[in-house]
């Protein structure tokens, strides 16, 4: 494992440990977080520890044509009970996601320092949103880096059944339609 100093530089993802650990400790500086995800790293801890940087081996990789949407979730859609925005406020969608109760999970890895990092990249365009509304109230979206040849996804949340997934299939369709 490599410990990172304040030098913008991560190590080749070739050394990555069997856990998928990279790296431990740098900045969540842009440049930094820039650098990891065009190098296929990302960060993952808790808050409290060191800044863990991860590059497991296989990657959930989903293309296009791959997306299937069920008929059941096909009839949710068409029924327009969602509305649906991107980059309306990113801030809300992050801290939704670090907020929201998970079953089995006790805390998030979504740490304050975190939500401000990636606030940044959205004002500089590298990281998008996407917000599911239902009657004015945001109800679920997800939020992710966007390197332009490619969204890594971060986190999602739904406040309401099928709001994130409402949000997951119109990411994908946007993205198809846009790239």
């Amino acid at each position: 494992m490599y410990f990172l100093t304040k030098e913008l530089y991560f190590p080749p993802v070739t050394e990555t440990d069997f856990s998928g650990i990279l790296a431990v400790g740098g900045d969540l500086s842009t440049e930094r977080l820039l650098l990891a995800y065009n190098s296929g790293i990302f960060p993952w801890f808790e808050d409290g520890e060191p800044i863990t940087w991860w590059a497991p081996d296989p990657r959930m990789v989903l293309l296009f044509d791959e997306l299937i949407i069920s008929k059941s979730m096909r009839n949710i859609l068409n029924r327009n009970m969602f509305t649906v925005t991107f980059n309306r406020d990113f801030r809300a969608v992050i801290t939704n996601c670090q907020t929201i109760k998970r079953e089995g999970q006790n805390g998030t890895w979504i740490t304050d320092d975190m939500i401000e990092a990636y606030c940044k990249l959205h004002e500089l365009g590298h990281a998008q949103s996407v917000e599911v509304w239902q009657d004015d109230q945001l109800v679920g979206g997800l939020y992710g880096v966007d390197l332009g040849h490619i969204f890594c996804g971060e986190s999602m949340f739904a406040k309401v059944s099928n709001a994130s997934k409402v949000a997951f299939i119109k990411l994908v369709e946007y993205l198809k339609a846009n790239n």
